[in-house]
């Protein structure tokens, strides 16, 4: 199987790529499933209905989130309920929706987990635990087609994901920096980034207006960080081509607003 995933969305310069270019790479590539992190897809902070389901009929088959997973909550809670939208797998017992799903692609099983990472995060439970829990449920069933989406601040945290589950899962991205990191790899049959990187405003700060980001620098006060209108925007996906559970081939998708042709960054196979 052929799945994809493409990084955090961020706002409407995000879902405007996506909607330019989703359909052609999906045919492009031959992708069997899509998968992406929405959780910033919303005016740069949560999902809607009506978002995802316009991303949804573009070819988005799933989304993950993070920590503003529930910044739209009212919404949110609809769509983890009834849609294939997924929130961090160790949320503290209680809150709504889950934390994987399996699916049936190309013939196979597919699980797709989410989890967040500890540092500079809201309330959760320890993502490593969590992940051996889920990952040894997933082998007992023989499911052996395992992606992770680790929504992490620490470098270091998403390194620990991979040593612990190199050869395990298909592949492990990390989410929410928003900065694209260039080490993509193929360690025992798993593909590993550290993180994909945002998927909307390229020349701004993590996809928003730079002039908060900036006061905030430069003088400690805090302020809305808004999408801006305009802007040069970026598509960045990760692809993997999955054989009985292991990733055989993979690369990275940039696709610039103003440049005609992708971008393709090769993995490192070891």
């Amino acid at each position: 199987m052929k799945i994809a995933f493409i990084g955090d969305i961020v706002g409407r310069p995000g879902r405007k790529i996506i909607e330019q270019n989703l359909r052609k790479l999906k045919a492009k590539y031959e992708l069997d499933f899509i998968i992406a992190n929405g959780e910033n897809a919303s005016h740069g902070f949560g999902l809607t209905v009506k978002n995802a389901n316009e991303l949804f009929k573009i070819g988005v088959d799933l989304f993950t989130g993070g920590n503003h997973t529930f910044d739209k909550r009212k919404e949110i809670i609809g769509l983890l309920e009834s849609q294939n939208v997924i929130r961090p797998a160790n949320y503290p017992e209680g809150v709504p929706g889950v934390g994987y799903k399996i699916f049936d692609v190309a013939g196979e099983k597919l699980a797709v987990i989410n989890l967040m990472g500890n540092f500079s995060m809201p309330t959760c439970d320890n993502p490593f635990n969590k992940a051996t829990k889920i990952v040894q449920e997933l082998e007992e069933e023989n499911i052996k087609n395992i992606f992770i989406d680790f929504h992490a601040e620490a470098t270091s945290e998403k390194r620990v994901m991979a040593m612990m589950f190199n050869g395990r899962v298909s592949g492990i991205c990390g989410t929410h920096t928003h900065i694209g990191t260039d080490d993509l790899q193929i360690v025992n049959g798993t593909t590993y980034l550290t993180d994909i990187g945002l998927t909307g405003c390229r020349d701004n700060v993590i996809g928003m207006d730079s002039k908060v980001p900036i006061e905030k620098a430069t003088t400690g006060l805090g302020g809305h960080f808004a999408v801006p209108n305009s802007c040069k925007s970026i598509l960045q996906m990760l692809v993997m081509n999955i054989e009985d559970g292991k990733s055989v081939d993979a690369f990275k998708i940039k696709v610039l607003c103003d440049k005609s042709e992708e971008i393709i960054t090769k993995v490192i196979v070891e």
